[in-house]
């Protein structure tokens, strides 16, 4: 098992340009799942997916349509004794807008010193091309030492709308001891690093109606409640100056945090500089009592996303808007749910929505956070694999974005997830000019390569 371990590494070094080659080609095709227009595009890249898993030998490969886009799944099982390992991830990105901050075109990836640019260079098809690299290098060289399948979806940067049923009504195909999702980062290049928690997502738009059209606000200024100033108002209020939010019983199920893994935590390479850097903010700010890194990771948030309401032209308009709407998320932790966050969004707005207007939530998706253990087998075989490129022991870290895949993997499949990847923090992803560090790549593809083989 050594020799063909050595020998997958080699095939890694020896075939690095091919493997660039392919990530650029899977780069160049728009397939961005929230735009209709790209819908041939999606499915192209879903077919692109299916010539890559054939040609690494992989069987039973097969396109399953969904509502919208669909689902790639391909298996080898041949292994006997071996742990059986369910390879998750996403060939969508995000839309590229806006395009004119852009330094080259976000489909024609560029090169530029040890970066490529290009939307989806790091999320995501850079990792899961460095997870079908480190395969096609362990099969080239001997076979695979584990058993292994492929879910790789096409709604992960719209909240993954058709992947619950997918993998409720598929549980048999899907069954597996663990997951590895590459889909989470690193801290550093020199910082490999493990998430073991992700915060889940609740995202609402607020509807608030006055009078039934827009009114002039000389002769009816005064007279009649603005929606836009009552929505300002009730969303100050659902936040106070220290970071609490005040939707009722919005902590009732929030897990605290332990000394140990506060210390833990506070051993993270991300103090007040980090932050600063990495947002360019004039200062921090957050929840009282709490560090940025517990912030970012281990309590919920309410946030606006975005707000609308009368005119917003150039120059004035002396309008009192009929309505207005404000795009609000929140990030949620373990014990949270998306269903119970709407229920006190609701119970806030019944209990603080004044006379003179309606109100509307509309839900528009969600997903549940998770934790899980730091030593299962599928942890135990990455972090050696870490070990084993960079020569330090990986940081394990909690996530503060969303990957709801997670915990609907707990619930259905009854599996935990292996989180990493090798994106980098000023990766740039959902924003212009999208890179993927590629010694780092490089060397994610040698770590997988040894997490396959750490295996037996």
């Amino acid at each position: 098992m050594t020799d063909n371990r050595e020998k997958a590494l080699a095939y890694a070094q020896e075939n690095k340009e091919k493997f660039l080659d392919e990530l650029k080609e899977v780069l160049r095709i728009p397939s961005v799942s929230t735009d209709s227009a790209h819908k041939d595009d999606m499915l192209r890249t879903a077919e692109w997916m299916v010539e890559k898993l054939k040609e690494l030998g992989m069987e039973n490969v097969e396109i399953f349509p969904t509502a919208k886009h669909p689902v790639v799944y391909a298996d080898w099982l041949h292994a006997e004794g071996a742990p059986t390992v369910l390879v998750y991830g996403h060939y969508d990105v995000q839309p590229a807008d806006p395009l004119e901050l852009w330094e080259t075109p976000p489909f024609e990836p560029s090169q530029r010193g040890d970066s490529l640019h290009a939307r989806g260079a790091s999320d995501m098809k850079g990792q899961v091309v460095a997870t079908l690299k480190a395969v096609e290098a362990i099969v080239k060289s001997g076979g695979l030492p584990a058993n292994v399948k492929f879910m790789i979806e096409g709604e992960e940067e719209i909240g993954s709308p058709n992947l619950v049923e997918f993998m409720e009504t598929h549980k048999e195909l899907l069954a597996a001891d663990f997951c590895l999702n590459a889909d989470a980062g690193m801290l550093g290049k020199e910082l490999p690093s493990i998430t073991y928690a992700l915060r889940g997502l609740a995202y609402f738009e607020i509807h608030v109606n006055g009078p039934s059209h827009d009114l002039h606000s000389g002769l009816f200024g005064g007279a009649v409640r603005n929606p836009a100033n009552t929505l300002m108002t009730l969303i100050a209020g659902m936040k106070d100056a220290d970071g609490h939010i005040h939707l009722p019983g919005f902590y009732d199920k929030v897990r605290s945090l332990d000394d140990e893994e506060r210390a833990q935590l506070a051993r993270l390479p991300m103090k007040e500089e980090f932050f600063l850097k990495q947002t360019g903010s004039p200062a921090l700010w957050g929840e009282k009592g709490y560090t940025s890194v517990e912030h970012v990771g281990a309590r919920p948030t309410l946030d606006v996303n975005g707000m609308l309401s009368g005119f917003t032209g150039e120059g004035a308009k002396t309008v009192l808007p009929a309505k207005a709407m404000a795009k609000i998320s929140m990030r949620l932790v373990p014990d949270q749910t998306p269903d119970e966050v709407y229920l006190q969004l609701k119970q806030y707005m019944e209990e603080n929505t004044p006379e003179g207007v309606s109100w509307d939530i509309k839900i528009e998706h969600g997903g549940n956070p998770s934790i899980s253990e730091r030593d299962g087998v599928g942890v135990r075989a990455m972090a050696k694999a870490f070990k084993d490129v960079w020569g330090v022991d990986p940081l394990f870290k909690r996530e503060g974005g969303s990957i709801p895949v997670v915990g609907n993997m707990q619930d259905i499949l009854g599996i935990e997830s292996v989180l990493t990847g090798f994106g980098l923090p000023d990766d740039r992803i959902h924003s212009p000019n999208e890179k993927q560090d590629l010694p780092t790549w490089y060397r994610g593809i040698d770590a997988l390569i040894h997490f396959f083989y750490n295996l037996r």
